[in-house]
């Protein structure tokens, strides 16, 4: 059961703070814009949504997620060109997405139109807060936590669903230097790898940070069983080019299926390019990376966009590859998404989402 969509409540700030942002500095997920979006879950139906002006959610100390990890999110982005059009990538695979992580956490669906219908709403009304600048865009925050007052395992009866948006510029500046992780653990075979559980991303701050001190901007994580297999990075999917063809690990249960990933694949698909989605063994890699034959790393995530991987350590030997404006498919395909999210290309799949 789904409360009407028209029947959605605004509540306007009586003072927006758009002309106080510093637009030459506006970094990563610091600054947040004027409104968001609140939608409850009680008695087995989601509630009338409401958009109300940013600010803190009073809760009990007691609610459910912050003893039971009951609590989920997504990322997505807005881009807006000098037309003032505003479009946003592909939410509908973000609502998809959501709801299989909801799943696993046993959590309930939120209806893809609600979804859909109240991101439109809160950007229609913060739109002036989509930046225009190069490798600039309004991130998007849906998330969802449980809020029962009750200290029992079990799963909630009630949750809270909240968008929140924010300016942003690039989150990566540089080309990486990332550690193949052979000791810490991501995410497990039936675990909660493939969904985007605020949890894995608890389990994988000691790792990072111990990575960070030692000069890496990010771990390559490997299987927790063995640790000879790839599998993602810290905040993206991982993606290898060997002469015409891209090589991703294959999705499992303890991978998460990134929408950059797959548009990247189906793009590549469609200029003429080899796509294997396989184990891909730590050893391969090495040997791909003495030999020369791995041409190309990157990785791939909507925070990320497309993150050129330069330097890669794996055990006691760093390897490097050539920079990144000598490679030939990860800036084109960089380029290419950026136009195409800000509508300045065709959009042959109908990936964008128009506000």
């Amino acid at each position: 059961m789904i409360a009407e969509v028209n029947s959605m409540r605004f509540t306007r700030t009586a003072h927006s703070r758009v002309q106080e942002v510093d637009w030459s500095n506006l970094g990563f997920g610091k600054i947040f814009s004027d409104h968001m979006v609140v939608i409850e879950y009680h008695k087995g139906t989601w509630q009338a949504p409401e958009i109300k002006p940013y600010g803190p959610i009073p809760f009990s100390p007691a609610i459910s997620a912050l003893h039971y990890g009951q609590a989920l999110f997504e990322g997505l982005k807005a881009y807006r060109n000098d037309k003032n059009e505003a479009f946003v990538f592909r939410p509908a695979e973000n609502a998809k997405r959501l709801n299989a992580s909801a799943e696993r956490l046993c959590m309930p669906s939120l209806p893809t139109e609600l979804f859909l219908s109240s991101l439109h709403a809160l950007l229609e009304i913060d739109k002036s807060w989509i930046p225009t600048g190069p490798g600039e865009a309004l991130y998007i925050r849906p998330h969802m936590f449980a809020i029962d007052e009750y200290v029992g395992v079990k799963p909630s009866d009630s949750y809270l669903f909240v968008i929140f948006t924010c300016p942003v510029g690039a989150y990566y500046t540089s080309e990486l230097k990332v550690k193949v992780e052979k000791n810490y653990t991501r995410a497990a075979n039936g675990g909660t790898g493939s969904a985007k559980a605020a949890g894995n991303y608890a389990a994988a701050l000691l790792p990072t940070k111990k990575a960070q001190e030692e000069g890496f901007q990010q771990l390559l994580w490997t299987d927790a069983k063995t640790h000879e297999y790839l599998e993602e990075s810290g905040t993206m999917n991982v993606i290898f080019r060997k002469g015409n063809t891209l090589i991703t690990p294959e999705l499992t249960d303890s991978i998460l299926s990134g929408v950059t990933r797959n548009s990247v694949l189906q793009l590549a698909i469609d200029w003429g390019y080899e796509v294997e989605e396989k184990r891909i063994a730590v050893k391969e890699l090495e040997d791909g990376l003495k030999s020369g034959e791995i041409q190309e790393a990157f990785g791939a995530g909507t925070a990320a966009t497309i993150a050129p991987i330069r330097e890669i350590q794996i055990g006691d030997a760093l390897y490097t590859l050539q920079p990144w404006d000598s490679w030939e498919f990860a800036p084109k395909v960089s380029n290419h998404l950026d136009a195409l999210k800000r509508g300045l290309i065709g959009d042959e799949h109908n990936w964008n989402f128009p506000i």
